[in-house]
C-alpha cells in the first residue's frame, strides 16, 4: 500500500505521530501540496489523505491507481464524489472527532466576550492595577451569564454539546432544528430561525453549509438581535454575512461577535471583521486541541484499516 498525505501540517505540525499509517505501507507525508503539485506526487499512491487539498474530476481522473481518499476532516467537498464514484475510488471522512472541543470554542469566546481575561491580563501587565487607587477596576461591560438566552442554530452533536455547558452555566437555551420539542432535551425549547435570533442574549451558529444556510446571518437577522447580544460562529463562514456583520458591530447594532472560521481562509487582509469593533477572529482552531487531533489521526488510521481489510467505514460514497 502506497500511502501518500497531501497536506499533513494541519493535522501534524509536528506533535503527533504518523506510525499507525507506517505500519500499513509506505507512506509518505507533504507538509502542503500546491494544486499543480497534487498529480505528481500522488501518481503512484493507493491511497491519499487530504484535508484542504482539493481533489477535483480532473485530478482524480489523472490517478488511475489511485483506489482510497481519507479526508482528514468531517467535511469532505474538497472531493469530487461524483468522479470518485466514477473511477471507483472510496472516500472516507472523520466525523464527530472534534464535538467536546468546538463546543468548548464556543465558550471561550464567549468569556472572552463577557468577561475579557486578557485585556485585563495586558492592562495589569502595563502597570494599570498596581497604580490604581482602589481594590479593583473594570473598563468593560462584566455580564453574568446566568439566566441569559442562548439561541442555537442547529442541534446535532457540537450544537447539543453547546446546549449542556449553556444549561450548566445556568442559560435558557432556544433552538432552531429539525427535531420535534418531544426530542430535545429538558431545558431546550424548540424555536423558529427568526425566534432564536429576536430572543437570545448569544446565538451559536452549528448548521451545516448548504445553499439554505449560506448567509443565514444576513442583515435583516442581525437586524433582529438585541443590541447587547453577541454571535458566535465556530460552524462555517459563510454561514455570516461578513459585511453585514461588521457593519453591525461597527454600529452597535449587536455587542460583540466570536468566530472561528471565515468565508476564505487564510484571510484576504481586507476582511470585514479582522478590524470590525469588537469581534474576536481565531484562526479555525476549534477543532485542534491536542486530544481531538489525536481522535481523528486515530480514526483516520482505522478507516484505511478497514479499506485494506475489506470492510471500510464511515464511507461517504
Amino acid at each position: 500500500m502506497n500511502i501518500v498525505v497531501l497536506d499533513g501540517f494541519g493535522l501534524n505540525p509536528g506533535d503527533l505521530s504518523w506510525g499507525e499509517f507506517e505500519a500499513m505501507g509506505k507512506l509518505t507525508v507533504h507538509d502542503r501540496t500546491a494544486p499543480e503539485q497534487i498529480v505528481e506526487r500522488a501518481a503512484e499512491a493507493d491511497a491519499v489523505l487530504t484535508n484542504k487539498t482539493v481533489l477535483d474530476a480532473d485530478t482524480l481522473r489523472s490517478l488511475p491507481r489511485l483506489k482510497y481518499i481519507g479526508v482528514l476532516a468531517t467535511g469532505y467537498n474538497v472531493v469530487d464524489t461524483a468522479a470518485a464514484r466514477e473511477c471507483g475510488i472510496t472516500v472516507t471522512n472523520i466525523p464527530a472527532y472534534s464535538t467536546a472541543s468546538v463546543a468548548q470554542m464556543v465558550f471561550a469566546h464567549l468569556l472572552a466576550i463577557t468577561n475579557r481575561p486578557e485585556h485585563y491580563t495586558e492592562a495589569n501587565r502595563a502597570g494599570r492595577w498596581a497604580a490604581g487607587p482602589d481594590f479593583c477596576w473594570w473598563d468593560t461591560q462584566l455580564t453574568e451569564l446566568a439566566g441569559k438566552t442562548m439561541g442555537i442554530v442547529g442541534f446535532g452533536h457540537i450544537g447539543s454539546a453547546a446546549a449542556r455547558i449553556a444549561l450548566a452555566f445556568g442559560m435558557k437555551v432556544k433552538a432552531f432544528t429539525s427535531k420535534t420539542q418531544e426530542a430535545l432535551p429538558d431545558g431546550v425549547e424548540k424555536a423558529s430561525l427568526d425566534e432564536v435570533f429576536a430572543d437570545s442574549d448569544v446565538v451559536s451558529l452549528h448548521c451545516p453549509l448548504t445553499p439554505d444556510t449560506h448567509h443565514i446571518a444576513d442583515a435583516g437577522r442581525l437586524r433582529l438581535m438585541k443590541p447587547g447580544a453577541i454571535l458566535i460562529n465556530t460552524g462555517r463562514g459563510p454561514l455570516v454575512d461578513e459585511q453585514a456583520l461588521a457593519d453591525a458591530l461597527n454600529t452597535g447594532v449587536i455587542r460583540a461577535a466570536g468566530v472561528d472560521v471565515l468565508s476564505c481562509e487564510p484571510p484576504h487582509a481586507d476582511n470585514p471583521l479582522l478590524s470590525a469593533r469588537n469581534c474576536f477572529v481565531t484562526p479555525h482552531v476549534a477543532w485542534a486541541t491536542l486530544e481531538a487531533r489525536e481522535r481523528l489521526m486515530a480514526i483516520a488510521a482505522g478507516n484505511l484499516r478497514a479499506f485494506m481489510d475489506g470492510a471500510p467505514k464511515n464511507t461517504v460514497i
